[in-house]
């Protein structure tokens, strides 16, 4: 087609852009943005390779645990696959190569998302759609802010630590949402069937409770001089079933960043090692996520609360959490931080308490925008009644992490 190579620099253009100011600057929601004339399908690919040098000691008052030595983690890797399909529809999905969890290689998921309507008439509800994105497909949900943040696999030049938040709330489901964004203000609301593998059967048909998990966004982002970007939302999830919305926080099936910790001499390794999951059959939760940037100095933080319903004992768990992150250097390709993250709560109403609290210290060099090596110490430590008995109880692990990942 003979204005295809206009519409391909374009695309390409505006990918690569994009691109570099998400690995400088925090990305998240992407932008409404117009695109070209149409002129034909067009596809960018790009992937991501990360490997860590784990150096971790670990501890339990009741369990012997596995020994662990200081040395290189499997590697993790992503194949993406972006592709313009007609004026204003685009489509992204993303590939595991290679992951902790699969040793085969499995899509994560994919979504198309329309920003215009010029499929149904030229300029249908232009002016609504320049304020409006509707994304759809099975694919990472957009609940909270610290998904943006956060380590996806082999995906790891974004989050400027190692490991993620304890409390990971990550899933891959069906799902249809649609995003307003006006001036200042940011809106969501969203459905999904909260089931992280699909199938159209049941094994236990007096216990078949699927319900739609709900799940919705509003927030403030601006900047207000140049220098300076303030950012406030607040996102919930709810899902009422007992036999779907269990995977709000289990649904990452790639692997934790802390390989083998806390794993029991003779049994099977724990790829969530360092996570927790409340595990909740009925699910109401609330994540608040304040977010403030002047010039390279950012802000990140993070509150939830999370319940379960009466088939789960009217359990509660909080998590606190506050990432201080301080950018230098001629470009601000240097970063140096420190994140404190703390859970805490109770599995039922009436179960002692548990608490989980994580420290992590440490920096980063971007060598080029697309490489990035990083370093940290990390410790964390297990404390309160709810452990006892378990391998959490008086548990701890700490050391040194550092990790390079590549994206393009």
């Amino acid at each position: 087609m003979k204005n295809s190579e206009p519409m391909k620099k374009t695309f390409v253009v505006v990918s690569l852009l994009a691109t570099a100011v998400f690995l400088y600057g925090q990305r998240f929601e992407e932008p409404v943005t117009d695109t070209a004339e149409f002129s034909g399908l067009k596809v960018k690919v790009g992937g991501d390779f990360t490997l860590q040098f784990q150096g971790l000691e670990h501890y339990s008052e009741v369990e012997e645990l596995y020994d662990l030595v200081p040395n290189f983690n499997l590697p993790t890797a992503n194949l993406d696959i972006d592709v313009l399909l007609a004026d204003g529809i685009r489509m992204h999905m993303r590939t595991y190569l290679s992951s902790r969890h699969h040793n085969d290689t499995w899509v994560k998921g994919g979504h198309i998302t329309v920003s215009r309507l010029d499929f149904i008439r030229e300029g249908l509800l232009s002016e609504f759609m320049n304020r409006i994105s509707i994304r759809a497909g099975l694919d990472e949900i957009n609940y909270g802010d610290a998904h943006f943040r956060r380590t996806d696999n082999a995906e790891a030049i974004h989050n400027p630590f190692v490991g993620n938040f304890i409390m990971d709330a990550f899933s891959t489901e069906v799902f249809g949402e649609v995003i307003i964004r006006t001036g200042a203000f940011i809106g969501l609301i969203g459905i999904s069937n909260g089931k992280l593998n699909q199938h159209v059967t049941v094994t236990d048909r007096t216990n078949h409770d699927n319900r739609i998990s709900f799940y919705g966004k509003l927030g403030y982002d601006d900047r207000p001089v140049d220098a300076l970007r303030i950012r406030l939302t607040g996102s919930w999830y709810m899902n009422r079933g007992t036999t779907t919305g269990t995977n709000l926080y289990g649904g990452d099936r790639a692997g934790s960043r802390y390989y083998s910790v806390l794993v029991p001499e003779g049994g099977d390794d724990i790829f969530t090692g360092g996570r927790f999951n409340p595990g909740f059959l009925q699910v109401a939760s609330f994540q608040a996520n304040p977010f403030v940037q002047f010039r390279g100095l950012e802000f990140f933080g993070i509150y939830e609360y999370v319940r379960g319903g009466e088939a789960d004992g009217n359990g509660s768990y909080h998590q606190a959490g506050g990432e201080l992150v301080y950018r230098f250097g001629r470009n601000e390709q240097f970063y140096a931080g420190a994140r404190y993250n703390l859970v805490s709560g109770r599995q039922t109403e009436n179960a002692a308490n548990r608490s989980v609290r994580r420290l992590n210290l440490g920096g980063g060099w971007f060598i080029t925008p697309r490489i990035l090596t990083k370093i940290e110490y990390v410790r964390q430590d297990y404390s309160g009644e709810g452990w006892t008995g378990q391998r959490f109880q008086g548990a701890w692990f700490r050391g040194m992490m550092i990790e390079g990942t590549i994206t393009f």
